[in-house]
């Protein structure tokens, strides 16, 4: 790739047991994302691409391989290291928001920095955090939704708030799980444009899963996942 890999997972295998019976999700996958680069990986529904994203989040531990952030194997991490580059490293964006009903948009995109700090700390940056949220929900055209709860929100509206929190602590990477997926057509173009946006404007890493071809296209490289193996794609436009 020419530049250091941010993220390299090296040798990943997952199985999960149903019944008596063992499958195989991922079979000795590889993968390198360079810094600054929007990665996306393509696979039909059940071919294993959130257990993936999971894996490279540090959110699940693979059954065999490893997973390195900056050169450090992230399994050799002591638990709190893994969650502090959990909240800090990486942001993370869902198909379904996962948004806190009872808290409101300014408060949902501040919980990242809430985890992040002890309580006193955290009182005593609050009017910073308070601002640096307030202008990513600005910046992402909900300046004008601060104070409204998620059940007040489109769904569009609500993605753009998940959005903003995985933003909140300047993430080195964001890893989006099928952000469209819950989406109207026009919405998840509107969605699709951010994510580009994010990424030509601030050079955001994004590495995102998804089952629909004309999105990963948008991406800088598309891989895809199949039979538990990931590749480039074959008949893709865009790919480095």
């Amino acid at each position: 790739m020419g530049i250091a890999a941010l993220l390299h997972a090296r040798g990943l295998r997952k199985t999960f047991r149903m019944g008596d019976s063992q499958i195989a999700v991922l079979k000795n996958v590889d993968l390198a994302v360079a810094p600054g680069e929007f990665v996306a990986i393509e696979g039909r529904s059940g071919s294993g691409k959130s257990t993936l994203l999971h894996l490279l989040g540090a959110l699940d531990c693979p059954d065999a391989g490893t997973v390195s952030f900056e050169g450090i194997d992230v399994a050799t991490m002591s638990s709190s290291a893994r969650s502090a580059v959990r909240n800090r490293q990486f942001g993370f964006v869902f198909q379904f928001y996962h948004l806190l009903p009872e808290l409101n948009v300014l408060e949902n995109t501040m919980l990242a920095a809430m985890v992040e700090h002890s309580f006193l700390r955290y009182l005593s940056l609050r009017q910073r955090l308070r601002q640096t949220a307030q202008q990513l929900l600005e910046d992402l055209g909900l300046g004008h939704r601060l104070r409204h709860r998620p059940a007040q929100l489109s769904g569009g509206e609500r993605q753009r708030v998940a959005i903003a929190r995985a933003l909140m602590n300047q993430p080195r990477i964001v890893f989006a799980d099928e952000p469209t997926g819950n989406l109207d057509a026009e919405t998840g173009r509107q969605i699709m444009s951010l994510l580009e946006r994010l990424h030509r404007d601030r050079g955001q890493t994004i590495v995102m899963v998804t089952h629909d071809r004309t999105l990963a296209k948008r991406a800088d490289r598309i891989l895809l996942l199949q039979d538990g193996r990931l590749q480039a794609a074959p008949d893709a436009t865009k790919l480095i």
